[in-house]
């Protein structure tokens, strides 16, 4: 139906189209909304001020004509570009269709845009044929946002309702169930046709509590998280906790709408809480060990029943003190660093040893392990401190360290080597005797033995690793019954006994060894002095004879009678003799020259009054020189005190030595001079004692006698060559 009322004229009655574009140009004006009316092909001939106000511009202005719309641009509601020729216009003045309530999208010159309600009507003649058409349009565009806002708030309500992360329902009056979203549905796991459309209270577990619930509702009472149990459709329990309130109209109950907030994992973890807490403070009290729990200041917070035993002190008195309080004045710096540092957050956890001094005057030792409990932002909320009571371990400690100490002391008293290993052979103790010994200081953890090298007995070399240690570690037996040789960095050797014993632990498992060197250098030595002993005496036994039966012929054949011979051959025989007991005073073993020498002249020196004088450096020789050297001096000393210049008050007797080095030989120079004494004559005849000293000297030594019978004194010079073993120092 037209907004545009038909103007009768005089005569032929005008077309609607006529009366518009005959009528005055402000008659549009009086139609309340923008309108403008277009011709057969579409031009725009009239349109009111509204319509101008609307399109933000004035059309067909300079002259210029415009079709189907004056509008600066059409869109869709879309927002797609809408070209004049297409719009709902140009099809009513083509085709002659109708358009009602169109909308499209008009904008201004200035971009400014409007949403256009359209109603748009062609306007025929008489004969029905299409003269124009009209266009009546308003702005609509704060309606098509309100329209918008409420089809958005609706789709976010439905959203919320059917989206939401917890359970909604709606129920009536009745108890009926008439919408539930997917998560109430899947909290109790039933599909919307078995959930909606039943009663409520077919799905909770206590019927006296869904019947309260209905009943508060229904008196306009809101429920805020009350709590309660539904029947899931597997049969298991939901605890939930509901918030709803009530719909009235016109005071009749019309609905409820609920929130169905599900607490079971909540209403399990809190049961375990208390459970955990309730089985924590069982275990608090029931702890064998120590548990307190302190502030910042280390304030004591709580304390079980075994911290109260420990200390002497009941619960009461231990909750007014912090832990610095009960403990030693000389431990509590260091308690309260530690604690500083842990409240700061710079220390984990730390252990520490601290004296506790009791009420009864005793003190404890503690072992103190302390810990912190912080927040998810790790402040500081408390400090778990777990105490173990160690006086006796303490004491025990201190029993086994003297102990131990006891017997390190024992075993560094020993005169002999011992060391100990672990059960793999590495050392973990060695005394004194092991250094002096070995020659060497040994290391902790060097393998099986003390030594420098090892050898057998006859000089094989031993590796360590097969060393007796070894051999008792490995097969777990003592070994007992061998000898070995130490050879020390300084190149010498020591001979030794080990006496390797295998340790055991309390189970009878293999823990280590004990070691105990026994050097048995003495021994040899003495069981190589025996041999050369014996070897020595059997040679000495021959020579002896032999010497006794050449002293005995050449006695005899220079001797006068029976009476002279035995005078002579017995002080020959004295003289062997004298010259035996000097080595046998050394084991006959190497003799110091001027020892010789003294024990030769000592009686004629201490009776000559000075007159016999001794010198020379202290040269060892050995056995076969003394012997034979021996019994050379003493036949000179005999013919000097019987016939040379000890025989007299005024002669003087001077026996001097040298070492002599030639051409790499080193040889003993040695100068028996007399003087001052009785005139000396050559003898007619070489005597026996010539003899004998030239075979000791000339033919046993291998060395050079030079004797001069000169009329001031006897000069007998005597060179013998000393090697290996014979000198020594």
């Amino acid at each position: 139906m037209s907004n545009v009322e038909q103007f009768p004229t005089g005569g032929r009655r005008l077309t609607e189209f006529e009366a518009l574009v005959a009528a005055a140009p402000t008659a549009l004006d009086a139609i309340p909304g923008a309108v403008y009316v277009c011709d057969h092909d579409g031009w725009l001939i009239r349109y009111n001020s509204e319509a101008a106000a609307l399109w933000g511009r004035t059309p067909n202005a300079n002259g210029a004509k415009e079709r189907f719309c004056g509008s600066h641009r059409l869109f869709l509601v879309d927002g797609t570009p809408l070209r004049p020729e297409d719009c709902p216009m140009a099809d009513a003045v083509r085709a002659g269709s109708a358009t009602r309530n169109a909308q499209v999208v008009m904008e201004r010159p200035d971009g400014s845009r409007f949403v256009a309600l359209v109603n748009i009507r062609a306007l025929k003649d008489h004969r029905g044929s299409i003269q124009g058409a009209i266009n009546c349009f308003q702005d609509i565009s704060a309606y098509k946002a309100m329209e918008d806002e409420v089809r958005r708030k609706n789709s976010d309500l439905k959203d919320f309702f059917e989206n939401s992360a917890v359970g909604l329902h709606i129920v009536s009056g009745e108890g009926i169930i008439l919408r539930a979203n997917q998560a109430e549905l899947d909290l109790l796991g039933y599909s919307a046709e078995e959930y909606v459309g039943r009663h409520i209270a077919e799905f909770h577990a206590d019927a006296p509590v869904i019947g309260e619930i209905l009943q508060k509702l229904s008196c306009g009472e809101r429920l805020d998280q009350y709590p309660a149990r539904l029947r899931a459709k597997d049969g298991s329990l939901k605890h939930v906790l509901i918030t709803s309130n009530s719909r009235f109209n016109d005071g009749k109950f019309v609905n409820t709408r609920c929130f169905t907030i599900d607490v079971t994992h909540l209403r399990e973890a809190e049961r375990a809480r208390r459970e955990s807490e309730e089985r924590l403070a069982a275990t608090y009290e029931a702890a064998t060990v120590g548990i307190a729990e302190a502030d910042e200041t280390g304030r004591l917070l709580r304390v079980n029943d075994a911290l109260c035993k420990m200390l002497g002190r009941s619960r009461e008195q231990l909750l007014t003190m912090s832990f610095f309080d009960y403990t030693h004045e000389d431990d509590r710096a260091e308690d309260a660093a530690n604690y500083d540092r842990q409240v700061k957050g710079e220390l984990e956890s730390y252990s520490f040893r601290k004296r506790a001094p009791k009420p009864d005057g005793t003190t404890a030792f503690l072992d103190v392990y302390g810990s912190a409990v912080r927040d998810q932002a790790g402040r500081f909320q408390y400090g778990v401190r777990v105490i173990q009571d160690v006086t006796e371990a303490k004491r025990m400690e201190d029993r086994i360290r003297e102990s131990e100490q006891h017997m390190r002391d024992l075993l560094e008293s020993l005169p002999a080597a011992v060391y100990t290993t672990d059960a793999n052979g590495r050392i973990t103790f060695f005394n004194k005797a092991c250094i002096d010994m070995a020659g060497r200081t040994p290391q902790l953890g060097d393998e099986w033995c003390v030594t420098w090298r090892l050898y057998t007995p006859d000089g094989v070399p031993l590796p360590h690793d097969q060393c007796p240690m070894a051999i008792a570690l490995k097969e777990d037996r003592s070994v007992r019954g061998v000898e070995a040789v130490a050879e020390r960095p300084d190149g010498t050797f020591v001979p030794f006994i080990p006496y390797p014993t295998p340790l055991h632990g309390a189970q009878g498992k293999l823990i280590g060894a004990i070691n105990m060197l026994v050097d048995i250098t003495e021994r040899k030595q003495a069981e190589n002095r025996q041999k050369t002993l014996i070897d020595e005496l059997n040679h000495r036994v021959k020579n002896t004879l032999a010497t006794v039966q050449s002293l005995a012929m050449q006695t005899a054949r220079h001797s006068d009678n029976l009476s002279d011979f035995s005078k002579r051959y017995e002080k020959r025989l004295l003289g062997l003799a004298r010259a035996h007991d000097l080595l046998s005073k050394r084991h006959w073993e190497d003799a110091p020259l001027d020892y010789l020498a003294r024990e030769i002249l000592e009686p004629l020196s201490a009776s000559s009054g000075g007159r016999v004088r001794i010198e020379g450096p202290s040269i060892m020789l050995n056995p076969r020189t003394a012997l034979n050297l021996t019994m050379a001096l003493t036949e000179l000393t005999t013919n000097a005190a019987k016939y040379g210049a000890l025989s007299s008050e005024t002669g003087n007797l001077s026996l001097s030595w040298r070492l002599r080095e030639t051409a790499g030989q080193t040889s003993l120079d040695l100068l028996w001079q007399e003087s001052d004494g009785p005139a000396v004559r050559a003898p007619t005849r070489r005597g026996f004692g010539t003899r004998l000293i030239e075979r000791c000297i000339e033919r046993d030594l291998s060395g050079e006698l030079d004797l001069v019978f000169d009329a001031k004194g006897l000069c007998c010079r005597i060179v013998i060559p000393l090697r290996g073993p014979a000198l020594d120092g």
